[in-house]
């Protein structure tokens, strides 16, 4: 059922609202209802009153009143964030000096100028291959591709540049469902090693005193590119938190993305109602050159088709980001680039430096072995991206977008609100 937009202040009591309130219910409808919610968890990070929880079906949903703050509004990826503006350009020069303030710089300052929104691999500081030498030791087998992600957490926290990290572990309730976890022993993050294809909500654990951290601790966030950006916007305008330890994140590594998928879609309905498989038999589910793998428990291979066969059990909302390479975040990492059993590796930042030299004596090391084909892969992802955005894309304008102006660019096509009667 459609209808018109809720004014719930008048409907409750017949007072006029005050002007500039968003409520979850609006966003509910553009984004949520719409089909469009990337599942990152960004508007659970950023209310202030935990009034955003998740719903049985992974999506979030309202859990106590809403005071119409917009918050959840304005941190969306999908929403009101233009996530283009949460880029780091790749001409900014950051002196390397001794003592000097967290590379933590004002989104105002990080714009993009030039034709080209994104130049190459956007900001780089290295760029290479690499793969866990002494895998046997170092991490399980299950571990990606390189086990690089991995290596640089287990790193970083042996040198105490991190009390934990933000991954993704399999729910002991459903096979090869991943749900954040905020690890903060070595054991954990071991046991955490290799990926899921489902989104988490990732954002909506950030949860600090619930892993057992102390205030003033220091976290990473191994997510996809649109869990970076949330991150960063959230970081760049302060406000009130609620339970969200958003600020302390000190690393940020995005997985390399084109797509994520619906958890009961893909690995229900695609791989085992459709081609028979027993969930519980399977060893590793991987993304390799455009293929889904999918190996069992010995390494004997289940699957191997066109990843495009499983489009159906992809989220609606990623076709409309533009950011395969995370251009946001510290560390980027995937296979794309780089040849069998290695991960590419994209350096951005200092913090991303830090991390890469606590962890780089662990890794073997080459040069990238295919550049050109993350180059190529982005391009083709910015162009399907920019057919189904229907707001214009402007690294150089404002970092949110009014709501009603949302509307007016999102009405009348098939990603239009969807009014629910609540």
């Amino acid at each position: 059922m459609t209808m018109s937009p809720p004014r719930i202040r008048s409907e409750m009591s017949g007072i006029s609202e005050a002007p500039g309130k968003v409520w979850f219910w609006e966003l509910a409808a553009a984004v949520i209802d719409a089909g469009r919610c990337v599942q990152c968890g960004a508007c659970v990070a950023a209310c202030p009153t935990d009034s955003i929880g998740l719903g049985s079906d992974d999506l979030p949903k309202l859990v106590k009143m809403c005071t119409g703050c917009s918050l959840c509004w304005d941190f969306c990826p999908r929403g009101g964030l233009a996530y283009e503006s949460t880029w780091l350009p790749a001409n900014e020069v950051v002196p390397a000096v001794e003592g000097s303030p967290p590379e933590r710089t004002p989104l105002d300052d990080w714009r993009i100028t030039g034709a080209d929104p994104a130049p190459g691999l956007g900001r780089v500081r290295e760029v290479l291959a690499a793969r866990v030498e002494s895998r046997d030791t170092l991490m399980p087998q299950h571990a990606q591709d390189g086990g690089v992600v991995t290596a640089i957490l287990l790193a970083s926290l042996a040198a105490g540049e991190i009390d934990g990290a933000v991954v993704a572990r399999e729910d002991p309730d459903h096979p090869w469902k991943g749900v954040p976890h905020l690890a903060t022993t070595p054991a954990q993050l071991r046991a955490a090693a290799g990926s899921f294809y489902n989104q988490t909500m990732a954002l909506a654990r950030l949860d600090l005193a619930s892993a057992g951290l102390a205030e003033g601790a220091r976290i990473a966030v191994v997510g996809t590119p649109c869990e970076i950006q949330g991150i960063r916007a959230l970081q760049a305008r302060a406000w009130r938190r609620g339970a969200s330890g958003v600020d302390a994140v000190v690393l940020t590594i995005a997985l390399l993305c084109t797509k994520s998928f619906d958890y009961h879609k893909l690995m229900v309905e695609e791989l085992s109602e459709q081609r028979g498989l027993s969930l519980a038999e399977v060893g590793k589910v991987d993304v390799i050159h455009g293929r889904m793998i999918v190996e069992d428990r010995a390494g004997g291979r289940l699957v191997d088709e066109p990843v495009k066969d499983f489009h159906g059990a992809a989220l609606k909302g990623c076709d409309e980001c533009a950011d395969f390479l995370g251009r946001s975040a510290d560390i980027a990492v995937g296979s794309v680039g780089s040849g069998p059993g290695y991960s590419s590796v994209i350096v951005r930042t200092r913090a991303g430096e830090r991390a890469w030299a606590a962890g780089q004596d662990q890794l073997d090391l080459r040069p990238l072995e295919a550049p050109e084909a993350l180059e190529k892969l982005d391009q083709l992802d910015k162009k399907i991206a920019f057919r189904s955005l229907q707001r214009p894309f402007d690294p150089e304008g404002p970092l949110f977008i009014d709501f009603a102006e949302h509307v007016t660019f999102y009405g009348g096509t098939d990603r239009a609100p969807v009014w629910k009667d609540r």
